[in-house]
């Protein structure tokens, strides 16, 4: 599950906010368990018990399902993320460009991979030809077992001015055949050749639905990622302000009119689980993939 500091997650954290509903989920780790077994396990009446169980499937984070007579518990998510709201203070102008997840302008993808838009898939699902259909640009979702995907991102500096930062963020998550919310993937992330860093994906999720994923998505398909940034900067590269790798922001060639941003599953990687791109309307954040570019005035020198 996927949270950030707004009101769409207060019912989580208050679900969350209660010492026997803590333990509740601690017992439904192990097994799924009906109210009397859960009531009896905790010391509370079965009334009371309901009440809290109600307070954590209201939160998405049970699920209940009847067997006769019976009210069975059983927890529906394994891991919550929860994304803090950053601002970066620096005296620097700059540009900012979001590219839609299916402007990509080169690829090589083995299955399981494909695209997906608002009305349905783009083209047949596992065949990667279709990755250069002409409606890719409607994509809101791709994924690909290995392999990579590319995008020109455009480089609008002056000759009097200087490159400081490199920012990007996009929703990233593994690739399985439909989902499965415990599949590591290693996604290594590049611009123009230079390493920005290896993000180690820990599934493919589909625990809850994705806030923005249209409704004709099947619920146990891919429903939304995590939101990354990745940072090249002069102290070298970042991912979710963790150093990642020795590429600085004087390597990247600025002469040049875009640069090649790449996301990759390689052969050699320690976990080769895919990836999937989430873009606008899809997934938990509404957005395609973001770059902001920090300059400063060479002439104010």
């Amino acid at each position: 599950m996927d949270l950030d500091i707004s009101d769409k997650s207060l019912p989580v954290f208050a679900a969350l906010d209660s010492k026997v509903r803590v333990e509740i989920i601690q017992l439904l780790s192990k097994q799924k368990m009906n109210v009397s077994e859960i009531a009896q396990a905790i010391g509370l009446s079965s009334p009371i018990t309901i009440m809290h169980l109600n307070k954590l499937r209201d939160a998405n984070l049970i699920r209940t399902e009847k067997q006769g007579n019976q009210r069975i518990s059983s927890l529906q998510v394994d891991k919550i993320n929860i994304t803090f709201p950053k601002q970066l203070y620096i005296p620097y102008e700059n540009w900012q460009v979001e590219l839609p997840i299916g402007q990509f302008t080169d690829f090589d993808v083995q299955p399981s991979c494909g695209l997906a838009g608002q009305t349905g898939f783009i083209g047949k699902v596992d065949n990667p030809s279709y990755f250069m259909d002409p409606e890719r640009s409607e994509a809101g979702m791709l994924w690909f077992a290995k392999g990579f995907v590319e995008y020109k991102v455009p480089n609008y500096l002056a000759s009097d001015q200087q490159l400081e930062m490199i920012e990007l963020s996009a929703e990233l998550s593994s690739e399985f055949p439909f989902s499965n919310n415990n599949w590591p993937s290693d996604i290594s992330v590049s611009l123009d050749g230079h390493n920005i860093g290896v993000w180690t994906s820990p599934g493919d999720f589909s625990d809850v639905r994705g806030r923005y994923t249209p409704k004709w998505v099947y619920n146990d398909m891919n429903q939304y990622g995590m939101l990354k940034s990745f940072r090249i900067s002069k102290h070298g590269s970042f991912i979710d302000g963790q150093y990642a790798a020795e590429t600085q922001i004087a390597d990247i060639d600025t002469t040049k009119a875009s640069w090649t941003l790449r996301f990759e599953v390689k052969d050699s990687a320690k976990n080769v689980g895919g990836c999937t791109i989430f873009g606008n309307k899809f997934g938990n954040h509404d957005q395609g993939i973001k770059g902001t570019f920090y300059f400063s005035d060479t002439t104010l020198g």
